[in-house]
């Protein structure tokens, strides 16, 4: 960690400073308020020791400054017995611990051993805060398809190295779920897991939720926020789709990356973080460098692992066993006793080419296991395009000149022409709109 000696006493600072060098800490010193304020504006600490007693100055009042300065910043008070008083006095203030004088090198251990235990509860907490809110079935990463276990294979192997991976593939395809996988088979699995959607903003906010913003940064900025990355320092940050990721905002990324350095929006000060970087795509990345519309040099930062995750389509024979996950989930939440598919219903989901992928079956098992009024799921019970598609090709009718909303006419024109395009971005293309766009409208079809 990054600590901060906060003392007028040099004997202190230097005595202080071996011992937690020795422990392979890096550490700053300070004998005043405005100096360790100064240095928290030059970079980022994790810990700062500060002596209520400074010469000339009340750490007490020096303690809200240091909290306003940098928000996460854990402070330990150094205080004489004659004072444990005012210790709990400044725990009040925001004080995370004190260490009565004199002390010894196994109670600031074991005082920072409990600063980051917390840190990791914290990270953790965070994470499971987040899968639950996401209310979707446990992932269970065992395959029947040789390519698909190879790609499992070598992602494994790589989880234990800090080696940055590149997951790719159509959309739905389990590049999420594979990238906590990863992350749970990692040295950083006691830290959070963090993700960031990189079509879901705009430049401006997309970099604030990326590393954060300073007060008034910009319109609308009331207050400071610390960012995902800052949220991510420790763990893993997975950044989904990031072949739209601005222009802009990649020589960032890749200064993260290289130096684990990057500042706020509206702010000058570096900040550091060590976090372990999973990325994905639909895109042809490679085809995006050559157009000019993505780094290179940071396409090959991201791309030391790379995997290609297949559609649904090409492991037809997982199709039955994820089915089946996704059936008893379901049921026990909709409180239903839904044993099996019948097999009809087997032969009618084996034949769709599920252009959605995993995201697609599983809303498709969901609304089955609802609308079931036995205990198993029958043809009828799944959509007609699956049940019948034939029947609902032609029902549905939908082309130029039809008596349909405009609605409809452009989501069939897009459904046509991401299925007769090899990626979004030639999609996109085809269409003449923004790649981004087509994304949303596509997450939005589930297509």
């Amino acid at each position: 960690m990054r600590l901060l000696i906060i003392d007028d006493e040099e004997n202190i600072r230097r005595t202080t400073s071996v011992a937690l060098e020795a422990m392979g800490h890096e550490v700053v010193s300070a004998g005043q308020g405005a100096v360790a304020l100064k240095q928290l504006e030059r970079a980022h600490f994790d810990v700062a020791f500060l002596d209520l007693k400074l010469a000339g100055e009340n750490g007490l009042e020096l303690l809200p400054e240091l909290l306003a300065a940098d928000p996460r910043l854990a402070v330990v008070v150094f205080t004489a017995h004659a004072s444990i008083e005012t210790a709990v006095e400044a725990m009040r203030r925001g004080a995370t611990d004190y260490i009565a004088k004199p002390f010894t090198p196994e109670q600031i251990r074991q005082i920072l051993s409990r600063i980051s235990k917390t840190r990791q509860l914290e990270g953790r907490v965070a994470e499971l805060e987040s899968r639950l809110s996401a209310d979707t079935p446990a992932a269970d990463l065992v395959t029947s398809e040789p390519a698909m276990q190879t790609v499992f294979d070598v992602a494994f192997k790589a989880a234990a190295t800090p080696a940055t991976i590149l997951l790719l593939g159509e959309s739905g395809t389990g590049k999420t779920i594979l990238a906590r996988a990863v992350h749970d088979r990692s040295a950083q699995k006691d830290n959070a897991f963090v993700t960031v959607s990189c079509p879901s903003l705009s430049r401006e906010l997309l970099e604030s939720e990326l590393f954060g913003h300073a007060k008034g940064a910009f319109t609308g900025a009331v207050g400071e926020t610390m960012g995902k990355v800052a949220l991510a320092d420790g763990g893993t940050l997975f950044l989904d789709e990031i072949g739209e990721m601005p222009m802009e905002i990649q020589p960032k990324l890749l200064r993260l990356l290289q130096e684990k350095e990057y500042e706020r929006v509206g702010e000058a000060r570096t900040r550091s973080a060590n976090v372990r970087v999973i990325s994905a795509s639909n895109r042809n990345l490679e085809q995006a460098v050559q157009q000019g519309r993505f780094r290179e040099d940071l396409f090959y930062r991201l791309n030391v692992i790379s995997l290609q995750m297949l559609p649904l389509r090409q492991r037809l024979g997982d199709m039955r066993k994820i089915a089946g996950d996704y059936l008893r989930f379901f049921s026990v939440q909709c409180g239903k006793r839904i044993n099996c598919f019948s097999a009809d219903a087997l032969e009618a989901m084996e034949q769709y080419p599920w252009p959605g992928n995993l995201r697609e079956l599983r809303n498709v098992v969901e609304r089955a296991v609802i609308l079931a009024a036995g205990e198993q799921i029958e043809r009828v019970d799944l959509p007609e395009k699956i049940s019948r598609p034939a029947q609902a090709a032609r029902a549905q009718g939908v082309h130029v000149g039809a008596k349909v909303t405009l609605e409809e006419l452009e989501n069939e024109h897009l459904a046509q022409v991401i299925r007769q395009t090899a990626t979004m971005e030639e999609a996109a293309k085809v269409l003449g709109i923004d790649p981004a766009t087509l994304y949303r409208k596509r997450k939005r079809l589930s297509l």
